[in-house]
């Protein structure tokens, strides 16, 4: 478990950053960096689902 701690909460930071990326680029109209923010979700999310399977083979 403390294994599968840390990168699961540096996925939920990195989605708090895309979340934040996105809303900002809303409020500037800066399509942009609504995309980065949009590929941080996703890669963090892929990153956990991969964190957690990894986690699982080991036990």
């Amino acid at each position: 478990m403390p294994r599968l701690l840390l990168p699961l909460v540096c996925c939920v930071l990195v989605v708090a950053l895309g979340v934040g990326a996105i809303m900002y680029a809303d409020a500037d109209d800066a399509p942009g960096l609504g995309a980065i923010g949009f590929l941080l979700i996703l890669g963090a999310i892929g990153f956990g689902v991969r964190a957690v399977l990894r986690g699982r083979k080991r036990v």
